[in-house]
């Protein structure tokens, strides 16, 4: 997530509002005949006075009542043809900028989907919500309102003050007077305003992320008592927030009573010195009227303009956060670091081929150790590898880089003789199915949890994978495979969603599998059955499993111990028991590596 983004204030308004012009271009008929139905709603605006002149100067002054009545029903058709103008343009936008603001989320979240784990691992999921609503919600108004009106008002004022001019010189050079200071404190507020407008929308993604970890973990809040902690970090975020939107008001408040006071002034002054010249019988009273009607007529475009020009800082920012996001690379086809020429080319080993594996994570230190270093493991055709290893020693990213869900830093993996990073990611995800330790499930029926696993599974591939699972449970559920779990599955126990997540995994009859501890969470008597069936599906695939107990070790022909980001040992399990004392401390659970299993059954 970048560091700090409040304090960038060298970001050009106009810049960041111009990349919305893709989204917009679509639509772009429909949005310029609005933009010209509401300038010439204005337009009608501004003749109003001019009607109002000959009425004064004509019937009122000729004291003629047909005119003034003649002149009343002119104002009154202009005044019902503004406001059809007004309804036509809110109607002509509606529906295209829902469906902009539509187009645009769909395209974050398919971003979403295809930017690295690294991504994920760095950013909190509030900070995506608040983009994929709050922002666009911003930025969807903007281009309702905020960005028709920035033209209808400047070619308003721009019609609106030749008028005054026409009528009398004199008094528009004395509205026009306040312009100059007027601009100079626009574009102080809108600097400050934009730091502000920035800050308050990542303080909106920090709140939603303490919102959702607080729904997602309400059973560890309740579980020990943390609810008043959570509240009080919940208090201290929105405070901070509220304070953010207090600056905000600030400054749209000085903004706009500098924007609404000053123009006032100038319209009292122009008002006393028209008054002198009707007086005087240089001016007539019609166009004084006309004049003072034009001036107040401009009102509301020119107070408007704080209050646009703050709707077009906060969309600014908006769009600003949501291309922080668009602008990042995808995923691509080779892995950051290697050149094409390094992929290998297809006739190596057959299995799972580890050769010279390194990994660093993308944000760590250049120089700082790996977290897997030089793996060489050669997983043969059918043959099932067991990870054995202390907690930390790259069991779980080692199983990671085999659908790419991290990228090599260096050497490669070839499965089939293929190397992965050549390899489309859909084909290489078809072939390497995965079930982790942590098991997720989507907000969706039983059967589509599993079946996503594989897209040409079918009703006869979900029983047989809920089977090998030992899943029966779905069964028995009220609605069976079609009952909804909930969100993240917490509607099941631990050990139902692991045995569902398994079940995903070997739905598909995958030539390749990775298991990590997929048998954590159950009892003794389930896994023993899950084990069973387990065995069947393992005999038809190419597996590695990380293993942390003998049970799940025996499932496995040949076991890898990886140390400090290294294979050590590579062997049967009753080899390694006999030759290496790490693996032998690991599968007793001894709280000393220098015990054997045979020391430990006869340690009084």
């Amino acid at each position: 997530m970048p560091e700090n983004p409040a304090e960038r204030t060298d970001r050009s308004t106009v810049r960041s509002l111009t990349r919305l012009w893709p989204y917009l271009r679509p639509v772009r008929a429909r949005w310029f005949t609005a933009a010209f139905v509401a300038v010439v709603a204005s337009g009608l605006g501004l003749v109003i006075p001019l009607v109002l002149k000959w009425m004064v100067d004509g019937p009122v002054a000729d004291r003629d009542p047909g005119g003034v009545w003649l002149g009343a029903l002119w104002l009154l058709l202009l005044g019902i043809l503004e406001a059809v103008l007004f309804g036509l343009r809110r109607w002509l936008v509606a529906r295209p900028l829902a469906g902009v603001e539509a187009g645009m989320r769909a395209d974050l979240y398919h971003r979403l989907q295809r930017l690295p784990m690294a991504f994920h691992d760095r950013w909190p999921s509030g900070q995506l919500l608040s983009r994929g609503t709050t922002d666009l919600m911003l930025v969807r108004m903007f281009l309702a309102f905020p960005l028709t009106f920035l033209l209808v008002n400047s070619v308003t004022i721009a019609i609106g003050f030749v008028i005054l001019f026409l009528q009398e010189w004199t008094l528009g050079l004395v509205l026009l007077a306040p312009a100059v200071p007027l601009m100079v404190l626009s574009s102080v507020f809108e600097s400050k305003y934009s730091l502000a407008a920035r800050t308050a929308q990542d303080q909106v993604g920090d709140v939603t992320t303490v919102v959702e970890e607080s729904v997602l973990g309400i059973r560890i809040i309740k579980g020990f008592g943390r609810h008043r902690s959570q509240a009080r970090a919940f208090k201290e975020l929105s405070h901070r927030l509220r304070s953010t939107e207090l600056t905000k008001a600030r400054l749209l408040a000085g903004i706009w009573a500098l924007i609404t006071g000053v123009p006032e002034l100038a319209i009292g002054a122009a008002l006393v010195f028209g008054t002198v010249q009707v007086a005087d019988g240089d001016l007539s009273a019609g166009t004084l009227v006309a004049f003072l009607s034009t001036a107040l007529a401009l009102r509301w475009p020119v107070e408007s303009i704080g209050f646009l020009l703050a709707m077009s800082q906060e969309a600014a920012t908006a769009t600003d956060r949501y291309f922080e996001v668009m602008d990042l690379a995808e995923e691509t086809g080779l892995a950051p670091g290697l050149e094409a020429g390094s992929a290998s080319a297809p006739g190596g080993a057959p299995g799972m081929v580890f050769e010279g594996v390194f990994f660093r994570y993308p944000d760590a230190a250049p120089d700082s150790v790996p977290v897997l270093s030089g793996i060489d493991l050669h997983v043969r055709p059918g043959e099932t590898m067991a990870l054995v290893g202390t907690t930390g020693s790259g069991k779980t990213t080692l199983t990671a880089l085999v659908p790419r869900l991290h990228e090599l830093t260096g050497g490669r993996i070839t499965l089939d003789g293929e190397d992965v990073v050549t390899m489309d990611r859909a084909r290489l995800r078809s072939l390497v199915s995965v079930a982790f330790e942590e098991p997720t499930l989507f907000s969706a029926t039983v059967g589509e949890n599993v079946l996503m696993g594989s897209d040409d599974a079918d009703d006869a591939d979900l029983v047989r994978a809920l089977g090998v699972a030992q899943a029966q449970f779905a069964h028995e559920l009220p609605e069976g495979t079609a009952t909804q779990v909930g969100e993240q599955g917490l509607s099941l126990s631990g050990g139902q969603r692991q045995r569902l997540a398994l079940a995903r995994a070997v739905v598909g009859r995958p030539r390749f599998l990775v298991l990590d501890d997929p048998l954590s969470a159950l009892d003794v008597h389930t896994e023993a059955r899950v084990e069973a069936a387990l065995r069947q599906v393992l005999a038809e695939t190419t597996a590695v499993i990380v293993a942390h107990r003998p049970s799940t070790v025996m499932l496995a022909d040949r076991v890898a111990l990886l140390s400090g980001g290294r294979i050590a040992a590579v062997g049967t399990h009753q080899e390694l028991l006999r030759t290496n004392t790490e693996y032998a401390w690991l599968m007793s659970g001894s709280e000393h590596p220098g015990i054997t299993v045979a020391e430990e059954a006869t340690t009084p």
